[in-house]
């Protein structure tokens, strides 16, 4: 079978006030235009579908519509909540999306009720798909009793509770004649962060680890980091596929993508980048007011983080927006 893995949308992130739906608009479309060349089976969603957990209008009418529209290529469609997503309010949606062939899971949910999900593809072959969204700290205690856990083992960390749901979920999968796939918007120990400037492990306290994941699993497809990547330390295939959009200037540099996943039963996923084009770049200039007088020309449509090389003085950052229009950060040495 045939799989795209997009996660981390971010639908409804401006860029200093400026709205970027046009571009979520365009990348979204090219996710779908990619879904319908590669004839894939299955498209996973893995949460933060959402920038804010009370999106505006417009956010909701992109998202929701472009949910539908991959659903209207023939594939299977199945998203999972994010930490950025209202769960309740996208339980309150997921009736109306299961009429669009949209299967949407807002919280952890026991095997047998919406946390494994299980179809054939088109061409008969099984699948198992287990869902994982996002847990809070808060909500962590709530997630382990459903799985029917003591409520009094308060000795067990983040980390061991979430290895606890992921077992559960996992449990009874084994490899053999069906494609057993795990969803989950989670940290992972070892993924870096977009802008690559830090191991994630050396800030979150309650990271999975990726041994949690058992070797009876094809495939992991996760949400939360916004580069593209695979985990190291997993028994299997563990991937981000990053954001379809650089979110801010740390993601300046990544190569924005979706993941294309082939898998059979039994086997290891191999797992292909799809470069995505659509939306602008974010990009960092420096120079005196004379230098960025020069390049007004040449950043085309570009974000622009402008860093002056002069001190600093009122009334630089309007001079600066003047020749430079799409800056949206302006700084400059102290005085």
């Amino acid at each position: 079978m045939k799989l795209l893995h997009t996660s981390d949308w971010h639908v409804g992130k401006a860029m200093r006030g400026q709205s970027r739906a046009d571009e979520h608009e365009a990348v979204l479309a090219e996710i779908t235009g990619i879904a319908a060349a590669e004839a894939v089976d299955l498209i996973l969603v893995t949460g933060d579908l959402f920038e804010t957990s009370a999106p505006s209008p417009e956010s909701e009418a992109i998202v929701y519509r472009h949910l539908l529209g991959l659903a209207g290529t023939g594939a299977k469609v199945v998203v999972i909540a994010g930490n950025h997503d209202n769960p309740r309010r996208l339980a309150a949606v997921t009736p109306l999306l299961a009429l669009g062939q949209v299967t949407l899971l807002a919280e952890p949910a026991k095997a047998d009720a919406g946390g494994v999900v299980r179809f054939e593809t088109a061409a008969g072959e099984p699948v198992n798909l287990a869902l994982l969204p996002f847990v809070s700290q808060r909500g962590i205690v709530k997630a382990d009793d459903l799985m029917g856990r003591q409520a009094a083992d308060h000795a067990a960390t983040y980390a061991e509770r979430l290895r606890r749901l992921v077992e559960h979920l996992t449990a009874g999968l084994d490899a053999g004649d069906a494609v057993n796939l795990l969803a989950a918007h989670a940290m992972v120990s070892g993924g870096t962060l977009g802008g690559g400037e830090r191991s994630a492990h050396t800030i979150f306290q309650y990271e999975l680890p990726g041994g949690a994941f058992p070797a009876s699993l094809s495939y992991v497809a996760l949400g939360h980091l916004h580069r593209t990547q695979q985990v190291p330390g997993a028994a299997c295939p563990a991937w981000y596929p990053g954001s379809p959009l650089a979110l801010d200037f740390g993601e300046e540099e990544d190569r924005k993508a979706v993941l294309v996943v082939e898998v059979g039963a039994g086997l290891p996923a191999s797992v292909r980048t799809v470069p995505l084009t659509a939306g602008r770049a974010l990009r960092t200039v420096r120079g005196t007011v004379d230098d960025l007088r020069g390049l007004a020309g040449d950043v085309g449509d570009d974000w622009l983080r402008v860093v002056v090389d002069e001190p600093a003085r009122a009334g630089l950052a309007e001079e600066v927006r003047a020749l430079l229009p799409n800056a949206v950060q302006v700084s400059a040495r102290p005085v």
